[in-house]
């Protein structure tokens, strides 16, 4: 026998849980309905939504420490909501820039502010027995291609740069939540003209070229 024995079969935890679109497509009313929600509301997005939620956090050490009482079980929870990544990015920053008395992330100089903020925000803190769902916005950023194909747009989560990738590779889920649109052309030769028509909400899972997901 060896020093180590081989385990088998599917290991059931809780999950963890991004999901970004753009506003008003519904990420608050699809986070819901997870197993026995608590929302962190930073933004305030959730008072028209029949949910359980805490006191909008202030500040960052504020919002730590609610996330602290449901890691502690004080907070009888399921899913632990963060609504959203965004805006608790700001709470992050104004810490940061408080610590250091600085006015702005940019005044620490090059790069060097986002790395202070990428060390404060440990996104295991956040992992405690609990299904974990993490909300964002999303926008349209250019996107450049490493091997110099070319440049073109895409939907990414609307987090700085260097916060986006700490989620991407922190949830087990990354979804993207977008509205269908289908562009057909209308009239026949120089007349013709492009129409857009959809509405219909589409939940992406897989990685494409227009947006993270898997």
């Amino acid at each position: 026998m060896g020093s180590y024995t081989v385990s088998s079969g599917v290991i059931h935890a809780p999950v963890k849980v991004v999901l970004y679109g753009p506003e008003g497509i519904g990420k608050s009313t699809f986070a819901s309905h997870f197993p026995s929600p608590v929302f962190i509301d930073t933004e305030g997005g959730t008072k028209r939504l029949n949910v359980a939620r805490l006191p909008q956090p202030t500040s960052w050490a504020m919002l730590l420490d609610e996330v602290a009482e449901v890691r502690k079980g004080s907070v009888p929870c399921g899913t632990l909501v963060i609504d959203t990544a965004d805006w608790a990015e700001r709470l992050c920053i104004q810490a940061v820039c408080a610590k250091a008395k600085v006015n702005g992330i940019e005044d620490f100089g090059y790069g060097k502010g986002y790395t202070y903020l990428m060390e404060d925000e440990d996104l295991e803190v956040l992992q405690a027995g609990h299904n974990v769902v993490v909300l964002a916005h999303a926008a349209i950023t250019k996107f450049e291609q490493p091997d110099a194909v070319g440049n073109y747009d895409r939907w990414s989560m609307k987090t700085s740069k260097q916060v986006a990738p700490l989620l991407r590779e922190w949830c087990d889920m990354l979804l993207f939540a977008n509205y269908k649109t289908v562009v057909e052309k209308v009239g026949d030769g120089k007349n013709a003209k492009s129409k857009a028509s959809g509405g219909r909400r589409v939940l992406y899972t897989a990685d494409h070229p227009c947006w993270d997901a898997k």
